[in-house]
């Protein structure tokens, strides 16, 4: 079957030698995100509407000023983003105020009895409104976002692939399986998008592989250890040697490690 622009970057990933393919794709994308943000959607007023309410995660600006090519167009992301939420909080604090400087001056007995039957003050519901935004703030980020929504779009296409072409299949089923979090992204988006018998066939298949690859990696960790003892300075080291970074892969995800 000829390959489609959305099947291409999913077959080059299953390409690839690694513990998780998906992890390849990931990494594809966040780069090519990031790369998007210090560049053209610097012009794009609806991408600066999205970082504005959003931001960025930990990771992702760690990333974005790390990359060294465009400060000051990162500059003007931060500096916008930060207006943003500061008229946000100036708003919330404007509108509360008063019930604040009413509450600084509450009698103490009645605070007490306030704080033992755990009742919230007006300014108490003030603070919640605060936390609130601060709390929906550091689950946004304008690249995790996007990478979600596009890395939805990839599962979609990887079942298609699965269940229509033996190539893929095959290919699919001869990986190493996948990190846990891909491995969870998979479970979950065959309750989305498979009807119950692909997904019981799927899922069957998915475990079995999943299953076989943490123990070959279970085993070859273990084996790393074991070098260390004296007894086994002249073994060879299999597939052990690099087994550390592969096993924290396998957990976690795509990481940068020395």
């Amino acid at each position: 079957m000829k390959e489609k622009i959305y099947t291409i970057p999913v077959n080059e990933a299953f390409k690839e030698e690694c513990e998780c393919p998906m992890c390849i794709l990931e990494k594809k994308l966040e780069n090519e995100y990031v790369d998007y943000m210090l560049g053209p959607s610097l012009m794009e007023p609806d991408s600066r509407i999205d970082t504005n309410e959003k931001g960025f995660c930990k990771r992702h600006f760690e990333l974005l000023y790390n990359r060294e090519e465009n400060k000051l167009g990162l500059g003007l992301i931060i500096d916008t983003h930060l207006g943003y939420q500061l008229e946000l909080l100036n708003k919330v604090y404007g509108n509360g105020k008063s019930v604040i400087d009413k509450d600084k001056n509450m009698p103490f007995l009645k605070s007490m009895i306030y704080k033992f039957r755990n009742k919230s003050t007006e300014s108490g519901k003030v603070l919640d409104e605060i936390i609130n935004i601060l709390n929906s703030l550091e689950n946004k980020c304008a690249i995790c976002s996007k990478l979600d929504y596009t890395m939805d779009r990839y599962v979609d296409v990887i079942f298609y692939l699965w269940f229509k072409e033996d190539e893929f299949r095959n290919n699919f089923n001869n990986k190493k399986g996948f990190c846990l979090k891909h491995f969870h992204l998979l479970l979950e988006a065959s309750k989305k998008y498979l009807n119950p018998k692909d997904a019981a066939i799927f899922n069957d298949n998915l475990i079995n592989l999943q299953i076989e690859n943490l123990k070959r990696i279970n085993e070859e960790v273990n084996w790393f250890t074991k070098k260390f003892d004296y007894r086994n300075n002249d073994a060879p080291w299999g597939n052990s040697k690099d087994a550390l970074p592969r096993s924290i892969q396998k957990i976690v995800g795509f990481c940068n490690l020395k």
